[in-house]
């Protein structure tokens, strides 16, 4: 196993992050928001389960209590 020296990594550590296409603020903005959005819709969506569950439940133990 070759061993690589530190100021060896260090410049090849630039180097690889001289070459990362970093997002623009409008592109960063609109994923935001898009995650929110979706987020909104999955509490939502699991929010409606949970109310149509816990109510046929209340609705099947009402018939035996």
């Amino acid at each position: 196993m070759a061993t690589i020296n530190p100021i060896q990594f260090i410049q090849q550590v630039r180097a690889e992050v001289a070459k990362v296409v970093w997002p623009t603020r409008r592109e960063v903005l609109l994923t935001t928001v898009m995650v929110l959005i979706m987020a909104a819709l999955t509490a939502t969506f699991f929010a409606l389960i949970d109310l149509l569950i816990r109510g046929g439940l209340t609705a099947l133990l009402s018939m035996f209590g």
